[in-house]
């Protein structure tokens, strides 16, 4: 076994998760299920292969950043219920 009931609880302890025994038990054989796959994908010789950031070769997938004509001030503010004429008046928070 990988992982031991012990570490299991301790875990969920961190995670301020209560499990009962049962839930313990297949947690654990769960877990265990999971790192013996890892540490099998482990043993596969991966030299010479680069590592991959995403799934789909992407280069540079943003947009080109380009000025615009934004919203004109009065058209904004008039969006809005309650306004001075330069901002957006709301409550007083302290």
């Amino acid at each position: 076994m990988k992982i031991t009931p012990e570490e299991v609880r301790y875990v969920a302890t961190l995670a301020r998760l209560s499990l009962s025994e049962a839930e313990v038990e297949k947690t654990t054989l769960q877990l265990d299920s999971i790192l013996s796959y890892v540490e099998k994908l482990g043993e596969l010789d991966t030299t010479g292969i680069q590592p991959t950031t995403h799934a789909l070769a992407i280069h540079n997938a943003f947009r080109e950043d380009e000025t615009k004509a934004s919203l004109p001030q009065q058209e904004a503010l008039a969006n809005g219920p309650l306004q001075n004429g330069e901002a957006f008046v709301v409550p007083r928070v302290i």
